[in-house]
């Protein structure tokens, strides 16, 4: 056999791939399938209409329900939870399951439980005890019930760098080529405060139109795209607002929180702003007329274009 099955396990299924594991008391209904050097831990259950990538690892105590689809390099933690009916009644079965999919590298804690229906975005972390009820970006970091997202990861370090943007006057480098942090200069005085910045000399871009973000409620996530050619400035007038920039390599997590800060946001960045304050209000400068073909809508594609043309 090119996998192992302990012999306290069941594995009823043809199509399980090259070096996956089955411990004792898992039971694998006829096909499903497993890919390659997975490992399935003790007590699992997984039913008939589950797809698994390769190098998963589902630990003790979780049960693969119709519909869930995990991509490769995925973890599940300890019973973790799956659903694929949203109303469910003894003996009452709908026509069709609602389908689950977790994409690839993303990991899954302890008793976290994920509602049917939703997508799991690649890279995403969920925190222990979380419990889904929407679907998670990708690198998103979520925890609580229901699940609010507090953070993004990083492909490398666990956690996004997040740069200071409280230094001097002036123009900052990051982590993310392209994508610069300004601190534009400020007055304070008896009458009242003022931030300034002069386009001319601070951005590369013609501004020809600007749009405001506000009343969005705090758990809420906007952004999420990339765009073909436009660049972006983004200032959060009021409250605060944290900002993801992302090169499908790179990854930096800043909060904007005065008037006098900013970010620059060149084409090919996904972008993505999240955790705003009640008072929030977000102003953003862009160099093109809005065109919805001009978008990145999707992450993964997002990801092979960037590293296609890298």
């Amino acid at each position: 056999m090119s996998h192992f099955v302990h012999p306290n396990a069941l594995c009823e299924s043809d199509q399980i791939g090259d070096g996956t594991r089955i411990w004792a008391f898992a039971h694998v209904l006829p096909g499903a399938r497993l890919g390659s050097d997975c490992n399935i831990c003790d007590g699992v259950f997984v039913e008939s209409d589950v797809v698994v990538g390769d190098r998963v690892t589902i630990k003790c105590g979780v049960q693969l329900w119709n519909g869930v689809r995990l991509g490769d390099d995925v973890f599940v933690g300890p019973n973790a939870t799956f659903t694929n009916d949203l109303f469910p009644r003894s003996k009452v079965y709908p026509d069709q399951f609602l389908g689950t999919v977790v994409e690839a590298g993303a990991s899954i804690g302890a008793n976290a439980t994920i509602l049917a229906g939703t997508t799991i975005g690649s890279g995403a972390m969920i925190g222990a005890g979380a419990v889904v009820t929407r679907s998670v970006p990708p690198n998103a970091i979520v925890i609580g019930n229901p699940a609010r997202i507090v953070g993004y990861v990083s492909d490398k370090d666990g956690a996004a760098h997040a740069p200071q943007i409280n230094a001097p006057q002036g123009i900052a480098e990051t982590a993310v080529p392209g994508v610069k942090l300004y601190t534009m200069p400020s007055y304070v005085d008896i009458r009242g405060s003022l931030s300034v910045g002069d386009f001319d000399s601070f951005l590369p871009f013609a501004a020809k139109r600007y749009f405001l973000v506000y009343g969005v409620p705090t758990q809420e996530t906007r952004g999420e795209h990339a765009h073909k050619r436009c660049h972006q400035f983004l200032v959060c007038v009021s409250g605060s607002v944290r900002v993801l920039a992302d090169d499908g390599t790179r990854r930096i997590d800043v909060e904007l929180s005065s008037p006098s800060q900013g970010i620059h946001l060149p084409p090919m960045i996904w972008g993505t702003q999240y955790k705003y304050s009640k008072d929030a209000v977000l102003l953003v400068f862009a160099s093109e007329p809005y065109d919805s073909d001009e978008y990145i809508r999707d992450y993964a594609s997002f990801k092979s274009l960037a590293h296609a043309a890298g």
